[in-house]
């Protein structure tokens, strides 16, 4: 189960002020025009962040999840994956009873990785240009964000949470920039098995990998209403906040 139209993300360890926050409208190099949302902090970026959703597309889960990454000092844009099959959303973000089943299949690693540079430039546009930028990517989203660490992309990092190997494929043998895995040891969308084997093999690439399980914990855990889960969901963030600082220091 990715995370649903309710979902909500758990507040991250630390915390600032939200200048800019909403929705917009992005064009990327191939024309397409794929709807996202954006949120700024107050406090000078020093690191951005493009969220790579899960298979549902830009629901209000990853708007909320731009807003708290803001909140921790990172400028965040998030993508919607349906811009070439389904047009922009009508109302900024997907509905819950939006026919992702339908456009899922669809969707391209070019695709994925066009978009994702719109949303890198248009970061760029809104802070400076030598900006580093992280993709954090859920579930479908966070297997491409995986594959990412091998790709031509200008980006610093990648983080994956509870992807599935299969659609990293072979990228996993050239994979070079650093990579944050985030793995729920209950996942049953994907055997534990097969990400520490993805990591193993990114490591030998030659990629910088953290690879956390975090054992008995669901398939999409990182959501503030499964309390029992709520240390989880802050060491989780502090893997992710720990890879940005260390971008944003060079």
């Amino acid at each position: 189960m990715c995370h649903d139209h309710d979902s909500r993300p758990p507040a991250p360890p630390r915390s600032g002020d939200v200048t800019e926050r909403g929705t917009l409208t992005l064009t990327a190099a191939d024309g397409n025009r794929l709807s996202a949302a954006y949120a700024a902090p107050a406090a000078e970026p020093r690191a951005g962040v493009v969220l790579l959703p899960d298979i549902r597309g830009l629901h209000p889960y990853y708007v909320a999840l731009a807003e708290r990454f803001a909140e921790a000092g990172l400028p965040a844009v998030a993508i919607d994956w349906f811009g070439r099959t389904a047009g922009i959303a009508e109302t900024g973000t997907r509905a819950e009873d939006f026919d992702w089943q339908t456009h899922i299949p669809q969707t391209t690693p070019a695709g994925v990785d066009t978009d994702t540079t719109a949303a890198i430039e248009y970061l760029r546009s809104r802070t400076r240009p030598d900006l580093p930028v992280v993709t954090v990517g859920f579930c479908f989203g966070g297997s491409h964000a995986w594959r990412q660490s091998a790709g031509p992309l200008d980006l610093a990092g990648t983080v994956g949470f509870y992807g599935r190997p299969s659609l990293v494929g072979d990228a996993a043998s050239g994979a070079r920039k650093p990579v944050v895995m985030i793995i729920a040891g209950a996942d049953t969308a994907t055997p534990v098995e097969e990400q520490l084997q993805l990591a193993a093999t990114m490591r030998a690439a030659g990629a910088d990998v953290d690879d956390v399980v975090y054992e008995g914990a669901p398939h999409s855990f990182f959501d503030r209403a499964y309390g029992e889960w709520a240390e989880a969901c802050q060491d989780a963030w502090r893997h992710v906040l720990a890879l940005t600082d260390r971008v944003a220091a060079g």
